[in-house]
């Protein structure tokens, strides 16, 4: 509560009110220390980054692109944020349910509401900060590792020189860049059952759109047929086979990226979860889609574009 103390006072919004007044409530979060603050003036989610993050995360660029989001009405107004370590402040959304790999499948239209408010991101005219490249950031994380002294998970390097055919298949026909939430956790979709909002841009970044649908149907662990409901919505019909396939491929490649971004978190000690059995579930998920035969399928879709 200490840091919680100190950083309501170098926020002026809330500076000049009584310490009494302010009622604080943590809420979730992986790697940052989020909480909800109840005012006489209003409610507002406090966001004190997390230690350690700062290896991997740019905050200016977070800043930017939260602000961005927000324009877009995708994310909640930004009332305070500071670059130098990321200590934000946003407008609280109520009446919304945080989203869960538990809730998001059985949620009716969850997969279309999903889809909708990711199409609208992607649609907005103003970029961000950042290019989201899959293939730099996993030799950047591996990078961070090395500098941890960390270990990888048995034939994590043969895996990454298989998905040399994935990098030359998309390099074919490059998807067009647009605003992407890149992260798209399940937690980080609020849903008020008529459309959803999406929060924590730290790793945003312009990239192909159909990342974040890939990412999304891994996170909320979507079958054949949200995936489908999702795709529909998001391509307002039938998408083309390269199209569909793309967010098939980006599934395991987006499981071949975050099975690093665990092991950085186990490395720095982050006692939310083990780490190291999230970063090699992740693995052995991503080996076990690129064998799947319809990986292959899908992987000549793209290449015939």
């Amino acid at each position: 509560m200490d840091k919680v103390d100190a950083a309501i006072e170098r926020i002026p919004v809330l500076a000049g009110m009584a310490r009494d007044d302010i009622s604080v409530e943590r809420l979730g979060g992986l790697t940052n220390l989020v909480y909800r603050l109840e005012t006489p003036d209003g409610t507002y989610a406090l966001r004190l980054a997390g230690d350690g993050t700062e290896e991997y995360i740019d905050r200016k660029v977070e800043g930017h692109n939260t602000k961005v989001a927000a324009d877009a009405n995708v994310g909640p107004e930004v009332l305070f944020f500071d670059e130098s370590d990321g200590l934000m402040l946003l407008q609280f959304l109520g009446g919304c349910a945080t989203m869960t790999p538990d809730t998001f499948p059985v949620t009716p239209g969850a997969p279309t509401r999903a889809a909708a408010v990711l199409k609208q991101m992607h649609s907005h005219p103003e970029p961000f900060e950042f290019r989201f490249e899959l293939f730099a950031m996993i030799d950047e994380y591996l990078k961070v590792l090395d500098g941890l002294g960390a270990s990888l998970p048995d034939g994590y390097h043969d895996v990454v020189k298989e998905a040399e055919t994935v990098r030359a298949a998309l390099d074919k026909h490059p998807g067009e860049l647009a605003p992407c939430h890149c992260d798209p956790l399940c937690e980080n979709f609020l849903d008020d059952g008529e459309r959803m909002w999406v929060v924590d841009w730290e790793y945003s970044g312009m990239n192909d759109p159909l990342w974040d649908l890939g990412d999304l149907s891994v996170e909320a662990g979507f079958d054949l047929e949200q995936d489908r409901e999702m795709m529909l919505a998001y391509c307002g019909g039938e998408p083309p086979a390269a199209v569909y396939g793309r967010m098939v491929i980006y599934k395991a490649m987006c499981d071949l990226l975050w099975t690093l971004w665990g092991l950085i978190q186990h490395a720095n000690d982050n006692p939310v979860e083990d780490f190291w059995a999230y970063a090699v579930g992740r693995f052995e998920r991503c080996k076990t889609l690129m064998a799947d035969p319809e990986f292959a399928k899908h992987l000549a879709a793209i290449e015939r574009g």
